[in-house]
């Protein structure tokens, strides 16, 4: 094989070779995509009890072979041993959660309006309508969670759970991990008597094998985590297909948390600490890391800032995913600390082994300069900081509105002395976000049916929709309505006896009952 046919994982611990897998021939995607369509027309796919099985096995063949698996999340990731543990059990608990959802049909929103001759101004027919799966989906795994957004994380749970086929691109970065968890993924498929190219893995580096798979004709969605210029790309390829399909694609995030007076009095020692554990943990590499913290002028947020960049410089060097990320950040932290008005907190970070790397740092930038400067919010991947500070509430609040949509953002405040401050600036964070954290910081996205983890463009593609919790598999779905259709002709789900009691709505209200 030449060398570009193949992807070698390197440790970021070390910076030694490791693991190589095949890399899939452009070529081969027609034909995956074909086998894809093929696997969607299959009666077997429409089969709630084979998806939910498949689902459920995959989770426990994760979990029996976690030993391995975490292994070579580690050596792939450079993610410590407690951040592997905690992810295979999330992917495992949301393969299973997901399964749960269509067991009981919560995620088809069954609605049914019987026909009423006496409806004005005209007669109502008999509605009924329920969301069906698109087709075929193509998932872009991210390298900063390669097994809760990998091969069989979230966006392929829910596409599965759907009733949709899924094409997989693991990141390039984690060859091994792709192929070892895409084993488990094919045997619980086998496992469910689900057909085989139900799902597929595509393994490789190029932008050109990434726009093949978005521009193959079976495909009917996408789903990306990762860089708002990677997302952006496949976006656009999408657009310009003679079908264009949906990307939902989560992108860059600054995550602005604003921190008040009255909050730095009361308990600003935890909150700086809390601080410096969300932008250190996973060295910083999460979609939800806070990279902008609004501070307030004077003397208490002097005290405050120096305390968190002390804190960041006592921080041992951070070990980050792969050199290409280390270095883009280092670059963009030298780039910074030149630009007028910005001040470093302590050294500039520099590149250290062995492996990759790179120290924590604080910088701070009035909050003027920030609002009036597009490239002060830009997101900088990894253990960074950067500290706003604000004269007055009038120079918050226009901060604020300076920033593009965000997956999150937060607010410690004292709800005691601050109630009014409180409520606008949680206003104006709210018409920014996807998540708005009280006395808190985002990085941790819980799994759940009230989480919504996207926000407005650039944060995502998206923002009526969610990558994280139960509600994701609306992605991968669309609404049919029957009118006046015979009961033999509707789906089960919509025929008067709802055999598998499912909720539904009924003529307007909520009930698992029978017509």
């Amino acid at each position: 094989m030449t060398p570009s046919s193949t992807l070698t994982a390197v440790d970021p611990r070390t910076g030694e070779p490791g693991e190589s897998r095949p890399a899939t021939p452009i070529a081969a995607i027609d034909s995956l995509a074909a086998a894809a369509a093929a696997a969607f027309a299959d009666p077997a796919l429409r089969d709630v009890a084979r998806r939910a099985h498949a689902l459920r096995d995959v989770a426990a063949r994760l979990r029996a072979d976690g030993e391995r698996l975490r292994a070579r999340f580690q050596a792939e990731s450079g993610l410590p041993a407690g951040r592997a543990a905690g992810e295979l059990e999330r992917t495992s608990g949301q393969l299973e959660a997901f399964a749960d959802v269509i067991e009981a049909g919560d995620q088809l929103e069954a609605i049914i309006d019987r026909a009423d001759p006496q409806a004005v101004p005209i007669p109502r027919p008999d509605l009924r309508r329920m969301l069906v799966p698109i087709g075929p989906v193509a998932v872009f795994g991210a390298s900063n969670f390669p097994f809760a957004f990998g091969v069989a994380g979230g966006d392929v749970a829910a596409a599965l759970a759907a009733g949709c086929p899924v094409l997989v691109k693991g990141h390039p970065s984690q060859p091994g991990v792709n192929a070892l968890v895409a084993e488990h993924v094919a045997a619980g498929i086998a496992s469910a008597g689900l057909p085989s190219a139900t799902f597929a893995l595509v393994q490789g580096g190029s932008a050109e094998l990434g726009a093949a798979l978005v521009q193959a004709e079976p495909v009917r969605a996408v789903a990306f985590t990762g860089s708002t210029a990677g997302g952006r790309a496949l976006f656009d390829v999408a657009a310009r297909r003679p079908l264009p399909i949906p990307v939902y694609a989560e992108m860059g995030s600054v995550n602005p948390i604003v921190v008040t007076a009255g909050a730095i009095a009361a308990r600003g020692d935890a909150i700086a600490a809390s601080l410096v554990t969300a932008v250190t943990g996973a060295a910083g590499q999460l979609c939800t890391k806070p990279g902008v913290v609004l501070v307030p002028a004077g003397a208490e947020g002097d005290a405050w800032c120096a305390d968190v960049a002390e804190r960041l410089a006592a921080s041992e060097p951070l070990v980050m995913l792969n050199e290409r990320m280390r270095d883009a950040l280092a670059t963009q932290l030298e780039q910074l600390a030149r630009q007028g008005g910005v001040r470093a907190d302590g050294a500039a970070p520099r590149p250290r082994g062995p492996g990759f790397r790179l120290s924590a740092a604080a910088y701070q930038v009035a909050a003027s300069q920030l609002a009036r400067r597009e490239e002060l919010r830009e997101e900088r991947f990894g253990p960074f900081v950067l500290l706003a500070r604000y004269g007055s509430d009038e120079e918050l609040l226009a901060t604020i509105a300076s920033f593009d949509g965000q997956l999150a953002t937060g607010l410690h405040a004292d709800a005691a002395t601050e109630r009014e401050l409180a409520a606008r600036v949680a206003d104006a964070l709210a018409g920014r976000c996807g998540r708005l954290v009280f006395d808190g910081f985002p990085t941790g996205v819980a799994v759940s049916w009230a989480m919504q983890h996207g926000g407005p463009y650039p944060a995502t593609t998206a923002p009526g929709e969610t990558s994280v919790g139960m509600t994701a598999t609306r992605r991968f779905l669309r609404p049919v309505c029957w009118q006046d259709a015979p009961q033999a002709l509707l789906p089960p789900p919509l025929r008067d006896a709802n055999p598998a009691g499912i909720w539904r709505r009924v003529d307007g209200r909520l009930t698992r009952d029978g017509i």
